[in-house]
C-alpha cells in the first residue's frame, strides 16, 4: 500500500546546497498563443520529420495542451521502448524525492555512509570524498564505467564494488566523467537507505503521477536495478514525467510528488558536457535552443525529453535504440527539430 506521506506536500529541506550558485528568479506564466492557427504549423514540422530514418515518435505540448504528436513507421506512442541514459533523469527525482523525505540528508552526503560495506580493501582515500551530489552531476573522479569500459562493467561480478575499485581519473568534484556506474550506485544507495527496490519506490513515489509507468528494467548480479540506463518506458510515460518537471513538481490535480526545490536545483549547471559543451546539472542537459533556456535528458540512440519552462514546452522524441545519435550528428538533428517547434511557439 502507498503511503499516505507520499501524497502529502513535501517539506523543503535546506539539503541541496552543494553549490553556491544563484538561485533564477521564477520563470513568468508562457503568454497565451493560439493553438488553433499553431496546430497546423507544428504538424508540418512532424510531417517534415519522417526524413530522420531512425525517428520514430514525437509528442509535443504547451502548458499541458497537445500541439502535435506522431508515431512514424511501425512505432506506437504508446509502445514500450527503451530510454537508456533518459532514465538517469528518474533516478535523479528519486534521489531528489528521498532527500526530501530525510532518507538522505542531502547532495553533500558522502557516499561512504552508506556504501562503506562495498569499498575494496585499502581504499583509496578519496572515495571517502565522493558525494551524492558528485554522483548526481558525474563529478566522482573515478574512471567512466560508460563507453570503452561499459562491457567490462556489466560483465563483472559486483557492478557496484567493480565501479569503487576503478581508477581515479580526477579528483572528486571535478569535471564530468560521464558513467553510467554513477547512477547505478545512486540506485544501490536509494536501495539501501529505504529497504526496497529502487523500481519500487518509483512505483511508490512516482506512479501516482498519471500516465507515468516504468516497465521492464534491468538488474545487476546483486539484485539492484540498474541506475541509468535499460529502462523500458512508453513515449507517453516518458512525457508524463517531463509533464511532472514541467509543473514543478505536482499532477495535474495538484498532488505534490517531487519538490520544486529539488527541479530547480536538477536545472543548475554543475559542469559542462564532454560531449557537446552544453551545461549538466543532476542529471539533466541544459541548452540555450531557438533563443529559450531548455533542460533535456538524452538516452543513446537519441531518446529525448525537452523541458522549455518559459514557453511552458515539453517534447518527447523516441528513435531506435540500437542506432548512435551523437558521433552521426543524428543528435544534432533532433535538436533542430526541437528548435523549429520552439521558433514556431515563439512566431
Amino acid at each position: 500500500m502507498l503511503a499516505a506521506s507520499a501524497f502529502s506536500v513535501i517539506e523543503r529541506r535546506p539539503a541541496f546546497a552543494q553549490s553556491a550558485s544563484p538561485q533564477s528568479p521564477p520563470a513568468l506564466p508562457p503568454a497565451p498563443v493560439d493553438l488553433d492557427a499553431l496546430r497546423p504549423r507544428i504538424a508540418t514540422l512532424l510531417d517534415e520529420a519522417r526524413r530522420l530514418d531512425t525517428l520514430e515518435t514525437v509528442i509535443a505540448t504547451r502548458n499541458g495542451e497537445t500541439l502535435g504528436e506522431r508515431a512514424y513507421g511501425e512505432s506506437a506512442l504508446t509502445g514500450s521502448t527503451n530510454i537508456k541514459s533518459a532514465s538517469k533523469c528518474v533516478v535523479s527525482a528519486l534521489v531528489g524525492i528521498a532527500i526530501d523525505k530525510g532518507l538522505l540528508e542531502g547532495v553533500d552526503q558522502r557516499i561512504e555512509t552508506v556504501l562503506r560495506s562495498e569499498f575494496p580493501q585499502n581504499p583509496d582515500p578519496r572515495l571517502s570524498q565522493i558525494t551524492i551530489g558528485h554522483l548526481l552531476s558525474m563529478r566522482a573522479g573515478l574512471d567512466r564505467m560508460s563507453g570503452p569500459n561499459y562491457g567490462r562493467w556489466v560483465a563483472s561480478r559486483n557492478w557496484t564494488r567493480f565501479a569503487l575499485a576503478a581508477d581515479f581519473i580526477d579528483q572528486p568534484g571535478g569535471g564530468m566523467l560521464y558513467s553510467t556506474a554513477s547512477t547505478h550506485l545512486l540506485s544501490v544507495i536509494l536501495t539501501k537507505v529505504s529497504g526496497k527496490p529502487t523500481l519500487a519506490l518509483a512505483r511508490q513515489w512516482l506512479e501516482p503521477l498519471d500516465g507515468f509507468r516504468i516497465g521492464s528494467w534491468d538488474r545487476d548480479p546483486q539484485g539492484y536495478y540498474l541506475g541509468g540506463n535499460q529502462m523500458a518506458m512508453t513515449p507517453r510515460s516518458l512525457h508524463a514525467f517531463g509533464e511532472l518537471y514541467r509543473r514543478g513538481g505536482v499532477t495535474e490535480d495538484g498532488t505534490r510528488l517531487i519538490s520544486e526545490a529539488w527541479i530547480r536545483e536538477s536545472w543548475i549547471r554543475r559542469t559542462n558536457s564532454v560531449f557537446n559543451g552544453d551545461g549538466y546539472g543532476y542529471a539533466w542537459f541544459l541548452k540555450e535552443l531557438g533563443g529559450a533556456q531548455v533542460n533535456y535528458a538524452w538516452g543513446y540512440g537519441g531518446q529525448m525529453l525537452y523541458i522549455a519552462p518559459s514557453l511552458g514546452l515539453t517534447v518527447t522524441m523516441t528513435s531506435n535504440e540500437s542506432a548512435p545519435s551523437a558521433r552521426t550528428g543524428y543528435r544534432d538533428e533532433l535538436h533542430g527539430l526541437m528548435t523549429r517547434i520552439i521558433e514556431t511557439v515563439r512566431t
